[in-house]
């Protein structure tokens, strides 16, 4: 099993910045995407940032470009995303997200980020 803990949500004011933190523990695998998605009220989960499975490229949904940064520290099993720049429709769950090659997808238990206007 994977264990996926996220931490680092809050609220901000339009403008402001945070940081998310999401720690893998567990099994290991040798190819896997991992990432980031996000669920506002009333919308359904979107993707917003993620290395490939190759761990060689990074996505960014539209909307997040030039304003969200993904990021990792493979020692210690985490990968990060900062946030700048923040707007009120950013306001969601953050999720982090594993997902091995061969089966098997991997939640965190997500973290609330709501961004005041």
């Amino acid at each position: 099993q994977v264990q996926l803990v996220e931490s680092g949500g809050g609220l901000v004011q339009a403008g402001g910045s945070l940081r998310l933190s999401c720690v893998a523990s567990g099994r290991t695998f040798r190819n896997y995407a991992m990432g980031w998605y996000r669920q506002a009220p009333g919308k359904e989960r979107e993707l917003v940032a993620r290395y490939s499975r190759s761990g060689g490229s990074t996505y960014y949904a539209d909307g997040v470009k030039g304003r969200f940064t993904i990021s990792r520290d493979n020692a210690k099993n985490t990968i990060y995303l900062q946030m700048n720049s923040l707007k009120p429709e950013d306001t969601a769950i953050y999720y982090c997200n594993l997902d091995p090659l061969g089966g098997g997808n991997y939640w965190g238990q997500g973290t609330q980020v709501t961004v005041s206007s």
